[in-house]
């Protein structure tokens, strides 16, 4: 799904069946030795992900581990997203010559199932639009969708800042006719090519009992 919504020249790898553990390697399995099997699989597989996305670039395989704000460390003169969430893994990889920066989310295209998490999440003027969407078009679950969105915001950002980015700043409007997203930074943005940036543009896709989100902010 993931390749539907990133262009080229940005590489995309997905899976849907978790790799045996034994492909990570040793640097990033000593990170999740102690977790459950559930969460070993998914660190592992996602990895795999992003190393054959890599490989579209002529990136030789490596380690791909966590950086400050658990953000991963890519090699030189790369940028990307990874996601996970059941029943799918992706990485979204590219040069920096020809992307600033990537965000990434997949979850259920389930609803959420507390509704106070989407009160923390959103903003009154998105949680009104929300709720216009969800009655021009019920059959989309639009809180999750909301909170995918934010979640690939914040990826997006958080390369470019090194700083955290709360749900509460950033305003999402969505656009049902063509599956796009904007999110107005409400906080000072980074400055990228000499101006400061006020806003990503993202797009989503629905399929497969996912919803998928993705952010690129290309050259």
């Amino acid at each position: 799904m993931i390749d539907k919504l990133l262009p080229a020249p940005i590489a995309t790898a997905a899976a849907v069946h978790d790799a045996p553990v034994s492909e990570m390697y040793p640097e990033e399995w000593a990170l999740v030795a102690g977790a459950v099997p559930r969460r070993q699989q998914e660190f592992g597989t996602v990895r795999g992900c992003a190393r054959s996305a890599l490989a579209e670039l002529g990136i030789a395989p490596a380690p791909l581990l966590p950086g400050p704000g658990r953000a991963p460390q890519w090699p030189a003169g790369i940028v990307g997203a990874m996601t996970h969430c059941t029943g799918y893994r992706a990485a979204a990889v590219a040069r920096s010559t020809d992307a600033v920066t990537i965000g990434l989310d997949a979850e259920p295209h389930q609803p959420v199932e507390d509704p106070g998490v989407i009160d923390l999440v959103t903003l009154p003027e998105e949680r009104t639009q929300l709720r216009r969407l969800a009655a021009a078009q019920p059959e989309v679950c639009w809180d999750r969708l909301v909170f995918s969105a934010k979640e690939s915001v914040y990826k997006a950002w958080y390369p470019l800042t090194g700083r955290w980015l709360g749900f509460e700043d950033a305003l999402l409007t969505f656009d049902p006719t063509n599956a796009t997203f904007t999110a107005r930074l409400l906080v000072p943005g980074p400055v990228v090519a000499g101006s400061e940036l006020t806003e990503f543009s993202g797009r989503w896709l629905i399929g497969s009992g996912l919803v998928v989100t993705a952010i690129a902010l290309l050259v």
